[in-house]
C-alpha cells in the first residue's frame, strides 16, 4: 500500500522574504485522503542528490477553508526547504503522506472556552490552523496569541492575523513580541522567557480563566513556556505541544552500523506487523533502531523526522521490552498503553513483537 500521494502545486505564495505558502490538490481523487483536522501536518518527500529526504510542514488552512496549504520557512542548510522556497513552481507534482499529529482539541460549538495560543517563527502555521477552525466552529469561544519573531519583517501571515482580528472583534487577539527592534511596551520586545511568562500572565493574559494552551516553536522556548505555564496553574492536561526537527540533516545520515553479528546474545528476534503483513527478522539490540532495521529488511514502514517529535512512526509493542530514547510525540497514556516511537527504539529482550496498525 502507497503511503504517498501526488499532489499538485496549484498556488505558491512568498509569504515573507524566507517563508513561502504553498496551496495544493490532491490528484487521482484522492481528495478524502487528505481530509485533515486542524493543527495536523503533511509530510512530504523527494530525492537528492539520489538521496530520499522526508520533512513535515504543517498545515496552516482552517478547516472551512476548502484547500490543502502549508507554510513553508527555509532553514540554512535545508535541502527540502531551500527547494521549495527557490525552485517549486505551481503545477509541479510532489508527494506527501495524508495528514497527522494529534497538536488539537475537540471543536465543541456549544461550549464557551477561553484558548492562548504562543507561536515562534514558523510555529504559527498549525497555530494558524487552529484559530481559523476554533473561531468559525465554536462562536463562544476566545483565543490570544503570543507570537514571537526577530523583527516585523519577518512575522508570517501577519496581514491575515490582522483581517482575523477585524473578523472576530472581541474574540481574537495577538500580542506581537519582538526579538531585535523595540516597541512601545518593554514587555513586548526581547525574547519569550519565564520572566516574561510571568509578566504576561500578571498584566495581560488571564491564566485562570484558559482552558487549553498551544505551544508551537523552537524547543527552548517550549520549555521554558510549558514550565511557566505549570508554575502559574495550567496541568499538563491543558498544554499541547508541537515541535518540529529532524534527526536527518540538509542530506541523510549514514546508516548505522550492526554490532558484531558473532556476539548472539546482541540480537533480538524482531517480528513487525504492517498493513495486515507481518515480517521477522533479526536485528541487533544497539545501534540499529527498529524503524531502521525495519527499513533495511524492505517494509515501508512510516516515518518523517526520525527524531522524536513527530508520531508518524508511531507503533504498539505487543511482546516484549524496548527503551526509547527520545519522546516529543507521544502523550503518557500512549506511552503506558505501550506505544513507541519506532525510530527511538532499541530491543532489550531476545525477542520483540510490534505493530503498526494498531
Amino acid at each position: 500500500m502507497s503511503r504517498f500521494h501526488p499532489l499538485e502545486v496549484t498556488d505558491i505564495r512568498r509569504e515573507t522574504r524566507d517563508a513561502v505558502v504553498v496551496t495544493l490538490k490532491p490528484v487521482n481523487g484522492d481528495a478524502s485522503a487528505f481530509d485533515f483536522t486542524q493543527g495536523q501536518y503533511l509530510t512530504f518527500r523527494r530525492d537528492f542528490d539520489g538521496v530520499e529526504l522526508r520533512r513535515s510542514y504543517s498545515i496552516c488552512a482552517g478547516k472551512d477553508e476548502g484547500i490543502l496549504k502549508v507554510g513553508i520557512k527555509r532553514v540554512d542548510g535545508g535541502a527540502f526547504s531551500t527547494w521549495a522556497n527557490e525552485h517549486l513552481s505551481k503545477g509541479e507534482i510532489i508527494e506527501a503522506m495524508p495528514p497527522m499529529g494529534n497538536f488539537f482539541t475537540a471543536i465543541e460549538p456549544e461550549i464557551a472556552k477561553n484558548y492562548i495560543g504562543f507561536a515562534g517563527g514558523s510555529g504559527i502555521t498549525p497555530v494558524l490552523s487552529i484559530i481559523k477552525t476554533v473561531l468559525a466552529r465554536e462562536p463562544k469561544s476566545r483565543f490570544t496569541l503570543v507570537y514571537a519573531n526577530r523583527q516585523v519583517s519577518t512575522i508570517m501571515f501577519r496581514e491575515e492575523l490582522e483581517d482575523l482580528k477585524n473578523i472576530y472583534l472581541g474574540r481574537f487577539s495577538v500580542l506581537h513580541v519582538l526579538e531585535s527592534e523595540a516597541q512601545e511596551i518593554d514587555l513586548f520586545t526581547g525574547r519569550i522567557d519565564a520572566e516574561k511568562c510571568a509578566a504576561l500572565f500578571s498584566t495581560w493574559i488571564d491564566l485562570k480563566a484558559v482552558d487549553t494552551a498551544f505551544i508551537c516553536g523552537p524547543e527552548p522556548m517550549m520549555l521554558a513556556i510549558a514550565a511557566a505555564l505549570r508554575d502559574h496553574g495550567l496541568n499538563d492536561s491543558q498544554i499541547k505541544f508541537e515541535l518540529f526537527a529532524s534527526g536527518q540533516g540538509g542530506r541523510a545520515k549514514a546508516k548505522a552500523v550492526s554490532v558484531n553479528a558473532a556476539d548472539q546474545g546482541a540480537h533480538c528476534d524482531a517480528t513487525v506487523t504492517l498493513d495486515g503483513a507481518t515480517r521477522s527478522f533479526k536485528m541487533p539490540k544497539q545501534g540499529e533502531s527498529l524503524l531502521d532495521a525495519a527499513l533495511a529488511n524492505h517494509m515501508d514502514a512510516p516515518y518523517a523526522c526520525k527524531a522524536g517529535v513527530c508520531s508518524t512512526c508511531r507503533a504498539k509493542v505487543l511482546e516484549g521490552e524496548v527503551e526509547m530514547v527520545t519522546n516529543h510525540a507521544l502523550e503518557d497514556y500512549e506511552v503506558k498503553q505501550g506505544y513507541v516511537l519506532t525510530c527511538q527504539c532499541y530491543p532489550l529482550t531476545d525477542k520483540v513483537v510490534v505493530s503498526f496498525d494498531q
